[in-house]
């Protein structure tokens, strides 16, 4: 039996990054697809005779459409805000995966791009905070998220700055090695 890889090409890092490659441009899509359907949500908010007759007849538990456009802008936001996010942590990943195919895992570089995504993965979580207060505050009796704290979230940020703290020190201590005779 042959185990593959870990670095290198045709290594298990080269198949996460072509994963990671497709995961970054359906991410593009995704954002631009909220970011048209945000575009067209604020000028329908901005001008509902747009929508004619419609946004005064669909009615949403007692609220007509017109009056919940603030709403549908404010969860498209907060969804191109998360997806953004999404997009900065994969694209990060993807360089520390180029990286590794290039068989370079301690490559200076990376410490910054993990704690970049140390930062990025606290943004998401204290996103989710933010809107569930702002929905608690904004929508009170409708708000569907839920107000709890997530350990695993903050474990994975620990994690994720223990790394580049590793990553800092092989750095420095390849550094070292490049530097003896």
């Amino acid at each position: 039996m042959r185990l593959m890889r870990a670095l290198g090409p045709g290594s298990v890092s080269s198949f996460l990054k072509i994963i990671l490659d497709v995961v970054f441009v359906a991410l593009w899509v995704g954002v631009g697809a909220v970011g048209l359907i945000l575009l067209a949500a604020l000028l329908l908010s901005f001008n509902p005779d747009l929508v004619g007759s419609m946004a005064m007849n669909v009615d949403m538990n007692g609220a007509t459409l017109a009056r919940q456009w603030p709403t549908v802008v404010g969860g498209l936001l907060v969804a191109a805000v998360y997806l953004l996010g999404i997009l900065v942590i994969v694209a990060r990943l993807r360089q520390i995966f180029a990286t590794l195919m290039a068989g370079d895992p301690f490559h200076p570089d990376n410490v910054l791009r993990l704690r970049v995504i140390g930062l990025a993965l606290a943004g998401l979580e204290l996103l989710r905070y933010a809107v569930w207060g702002a929905s608690a505050w904004l929508l009170p009796g409708r708000t569907k998220v839920e107000p709890n704290l997530s350990l695993t979230a903050w474990f994975s940020v620990l994690v994720v700055f223990v790394l580049a703290e590793v990553f800092r020190e092989g750095a420095r201590l390849r550094r070292e090695a490049e530097l003896t005779i």
